[in-house]
């Protein structure tokens, strides 16, 4: 926090936050008190220097230098020592997801030196659990950081939902009732519970639980985002299901609620493409075919910092200009363009099957037969199908042939 007052010009404000953290440093780290300041009393410095303040700046500076000559440093201004580590691996899991390698990095040095260190476990297995989309490098480091911090609730929920993903169920309802029966629950709790119950299909829990949340963080676009998603999940159950034209009334209320909270999400973050995106698909469910144009393209040029997501927008997109805009060409266009991304397995899985249906459609249909068989050969080749592939493009050529004998 003292860092962005200090970029926006509020260095009297900036000095307050950092006072704040000292503070906190002196009542929870009172054994390792000097050691634990060395980066504040650098920021302190930092501040000051910035503020023309040379000589505050200086004195920071020498209670930099005289600690690390008291603890033993060979440096004059740093310490090589697992508690610095600790310190830029939560600086690194807080400055967003390109740094969740390096953060996995920090804590890996300091674990090194600390092993069973409950602080440095749950630094590891937090940047592992951020980071583990398709594979299982979180699942023991979460393991052994909620064996070394049985009341932590944070890691449980995070345990309880990386077993979730690898099916083991009945060992993470275990984990969530923990973490929710916690006299420390938080809104960040209460979110990552959500999502469990999202995954599950439990939107009606999903909801109470992200309400409960927003009570203590109304200014949170990720949870707006979540509820907005829940809503989207309750429309996509109703067409899914029978009597579709009686619940019609309902599906038009649950549009306007979940139009409503990406709306807000987009107040609060601007930049939030996938936000954008359901945004987007609301507007098109109602009809809105201009604004939903307009929120995908921005959402398409908004730079994601994790592939995966890029890929998510460009198949999305492609649904819409499928079957709202009956656009084949251009949704084609845009299935391609995800799949050259290379992000998640899921999403590359749902972009194949979305290319696969729209070209046997196609060839069905008797539309530009030879393109489209070519297009399925494409799909088979990419999914590892060589034999089918080789039909595919077999059938084209012969196709082909069959077109330049009639002229």
């Amino acid at each position: 926090m003292a860092y962005v007052k200090h970029l926006t010009g509020q260095h009297e404000e900036a000095l307050q936050s950092l006072k704040e953290a000292e503070d906190l440093i002196h009542r929870e780290r009172a054994d390792q008190r000097d050691k634990r300041s060395l980066v504040t009393w650098g920021n302190y410095a930092w501040v000051h220097f910035h503020m023309g303040r040379s000589e505050e700046a200086q004195t920071y500076l020498d209670k930099v230098e005289n600690t690390c000559k008291e603890l033993g440093s060979p440096f004059r201004y740093r310490m090589e020592c697992p508690e610095m580590d600790c310190e830029e691996g939560w600086a690194m899991v807080k400055c967003g997801i390109q740094n969740y390698k390096n953060a996995m990095a920090c804590f890996a040095k300091a674990l090194q030196v600390e092993p069973e260190n409950p602080e440095f476990c749950t630094g590891y297995a937090i940047a592992a659990y951020r980071q583990d989309y398709n594979n299982e490098i979180s699942l023991e480091p979460l393991r052994k950081a909620v064996r070394l911090n049985p009341e932590d609730a944070y890691i449980k929920v995070l345990l309880a939902l990386k077993l979730q993903d690898l099916g083991e169920e009945a060992e993470a309802e275990t984990y969530l009732d923990e973490a929710l029966t916690s006299e420390s629950s938080q809104p960040y709790v209460l979110r990552y519970a959500a999502k469990y119950y999202q995954n599950k299909d439990c939107t009606d829990k999903a909801l109470l639980l992200l309400k409960r949340a927003l009570k203590e963080l109304p200014s949170s676009a990720y949870l707006h985002y979540q509820i907005g998603l829940c809503y989207r999940s309750q429309i996509i159950q109703i067409k899914k299901g029978t009597n579709k034209p009686s619940r019609q009334d309902e599906v038009e209320r649950l549009v306007q609620k979940a139009k409503y909270e990406f709306q807000k999400t987009l107040k609060l973050r601007p930049t939030f493409g996938l936000a954008n995106v359901c945004l987007a698909e609301m507007q098109a469910e109602l009809g809105q075919y201009q604004e939903a144009e307009e929120n995908f393209q921005k959402a398409l040029i908004t730079k994601n910092r994790d592939d995966h997501i890029g890929q998510e927008i460009q198949l999305r997109y492609g649904r819409f200009q499928e079957f709202h805009k009956k656009s084949d060409d251009t949704a084609i266009t845009h299935y391609l363009k995800g799949l050259q991304v290379e992000g998640a397995a899921s999403v590359k899985g749902n972009l194949l099957k979305a290319l696969e249906n729209l070209a046997a459609r196609r060839v069905h249909q008797n539309v530009r037969v030879v393109e489209s068989t070519s297009l399925l050969g494409l799909v088979h080749k990419l999914k590892g199908e060589v034999n089918e592939a080789l039909l595919c493009y077999e059938r084209a050529l012969r196709l082909t042939g069959e077109v330049n004998s009639v002229f």
